[in-house]
C-alpha cells in the first residue's frame, strides 16, 4: 500500500486489491535485460523458489500412506497446518506485493500453474534456465515426525517431476533429501537420480545429524556415482536454541542463513569428506559470501596448528573450499567492491560461482548483480552467470523464446 497517501485522495492506489501480473511486476527488469544484451548469452538461475503450498492437495496425493495423506489434505501445509513453519516476518506485512497476490494472478489452463508462473519471472529477467527449489518444505528438516519428512519428500519430488520438470526443459531441481532417514535418502536418489529434470539432491542445511556419519556414506557414493551434486540450501529457525536469542528477524535472518552453512562446511571439510568422497560436487546456496573468506582464514588457522584432529586432509581447508559451488544470493558488500573483489578471487569466482536469483523473495537479487559489477570480465560474467552452471549440472542449453526471436533463431 502507498504509505504517502490515504484512501479517498486521487492517487491512491490499495495494490494488494489490484489484479497481479508477475510481468508488469517485473517490467524494470524486462528493461534491464534488454538493455544489457542478455540475449546474447546463457543464463541460469540456481536458486529459485515456488509455493508448494499453492498446490499442495496436488501434492498431497501423492502421498502413499493413506493415514497421512488424509491428514495433509485435512489440515494442508500452511503456517499452523500439517508442518509448522515460521519466517510470516519475510513478507514485510503485505508490502512485497508478489506475495498475497501471486495466488489471486490469472493464468490460462495449460501448461500447469507453476510452470506459468516460473516463465512469467524468467523471461523478464533473461533467465534461460532455472533449478527451484521448495519454500516452506525446507522447514522439514526441523519438522520432529520423521516420517512426516520422508512422506513429504517423496510426495513433492514425485508430483515435481511429473507436474512439472517432465513438462518444460527450462526448469530444473535438486530434489529433496530427507536427510533425517538416511536410508530414506538413498531411495531418493537411486529413484529420481536419472531423471532428466533432477541436475542433483538438496539438504535445508538447518537441520542436527552429522554430515559426516557413515549413515549416509551410501547416499554420498551413489549421488557420485551419478555425477550429482549435494546441495545444501540455507534457512534459519527461530526455534535453534542460540538464534531463540534474537528478537528480531533482521537478527534471525543475517545470522541463520550463514551459520548452519558455516557450521555444515565445517564437518565436511574436516573430517576430510572431499577426500573420502572427491568425486561429489557441493554447493553452498543461500547464505552469500561475505563468511566464506572469514571461514577459510579461520580453520586454515586452526589446520596449521592442530593438523592432527584432520588426519585425511591433504592439503588446507580453504583449497578444498575453493573447490566448491556458491551460489550468489544475497550479493552482500555491494557498497565495499574492493572487498567484494578479494571475496571473489578468494573462492575463485570465476570458476565456482553461480548466479542466483532467490526468486520471489523479498531480499532477491538480478543478473544485473553480477552483470555491472566492474571488476569481472566478460568471460567472468558469462562463467558467473550460466557457464559455471552449465558446466557444473552437465545443461543443454536452453534459451528463452524471447531470446531466439532477438539473434534471428
Amino acid at each position: 500500500m502507498n504509505t504517502h497517501v490515504k484512501p479517498g485522495d486521487p492517487t491512491f492506489r490499495d495494490l494488494a486489491s489490484e489484479e497481479f501480473d508477475t510481468r508488469v511486476h517485473l517490467a524494470h527488469a524486462r528493461e534491464q535485460a534488454l538493455v544489457r544484451k542478455y540475449e546474447d548469452f546463457l543464463i541460469v538461475d540456481v536458486d529459485s523458489h515456488h509455493y508448494e503450498t499453492d498446490a499442495f492437495d496436488e501434492i498431497a496425493k501423492y502421498i502413499t500412506d493413506p493415514v497421512m495423506r488424509h491428514e495433509a489434505l485435512f489440515q494442508g501445509m500452511a503456517r499452523g497446518g500439517i508442518t509448522s513453519t515460521d519466517g510470516s516476518y519475510q513478507e514485510l506485512a503485505g508490502r512485497i506485493t508478489r506475495y498475497p497476490n501471486r495466488r489471486k494472478e490469472k493464468v490460462p489452463a495449460e501448461p500447469h500453474r507453476d510452470i506459468t508462473l516460473m516463465h512469467r519471472w524468467m523471461d523478464p529477467m533473461g533467465v534461460d534456465i532455472a533449478v527451484m527449489f521448495p519454500t516452506p518444505m525446507l522447514n522439514l528438516a526441523v519438522c520432529p515426525r520423521v516420517e512426516l519428512e520422508v512422506a513429504l519428500a517423496f510426495a513433492y519430488n514425485r508430483w515435481l517431476c511429473d507436474t512439472v520438470l517432465d513438462k518444460d526443459p527450462r526448469i530444473k531441481s535438486m530434489l529433496y533429501l530427507p536427510f533425517n532417514d538416511p536410508a530414506a535418502c538413498l531411495k531418493v536418489v537411486e529413484e529420481f537420480g536419472e531423471h532428466p529434470g533432477c541436475v542433483g539432491f538438496m539438504v535445508t542445511a538447518t537441520h542436527y545429524k552429522g554430515v559426516y556419519d557413515n549413515a549416509y556414506a551410501p547416499v554420498y557414493a551413489a549421488m557420485q556415482e551419478r555425477n550429482l551434486p549435494l546441495g545444501f540450501h540455507a534457512m534459519f529457525s527461530w526455534g535453534d536454541q542460540s538464534l531463540r536469542l534474537t528478537n528480531r528477524f533482521i537478527g534471525v535472518h543475517a545470522l541463520g542463513f550463514a551459520w548452519h552453512n558455516m557450521l555444515q562446511l565445517t564437518n565436511w571439510v574436516t573430517n576430510g569428506m572431499p577426500e573420502r568422497f572427491p568425486g561429489l560436487k557441493t554447493v553452498w546456496i543461500e547464505s552469500g559470501l561475505a563468511w566464506v573468506p572469514f571461514l577459510m582464514q579461520r580453520l586454515d588457522n586452526e589446520y596449521m596448528m592442530r593438523p592432527s584432529d584432520c588426519p585425511e586432509l591433504k592439503k588446507k581447508p580453504s583449497d578444498y573450499m575453493r573447490d566448491m559451488f556458491f551460489t550468489s544470493q544475497p550479493m552482500e558488500m555491494v557498497d565495499n567492491k574492493a572487498a567484494l573483489e578479494v571475496t571473489f578471487q578468494m573462492i575463485n569466482a570465476e570458476t565456482q560461482l553461480l548466479y542466483s536469483s532467490d526468486y520471489p523473495h523479498w531480499d532477491m537479487d538480478l543478473p544485473s548483480t553480477i552483470y555491472d559489477l566492474p571488476f569481472l570480465s566478460e568471460t567472468a560474467k558469462r562463467n558467473i552467470l550460466g557457464g559455471n552452471a552449465q558446466r557444473l549440472f552437465n545443461l543443454k542449453p536452453v534459451y528463452a523464446d524471447w531470446k531466439l526471436q532477438s539473434r534471428g533463431e
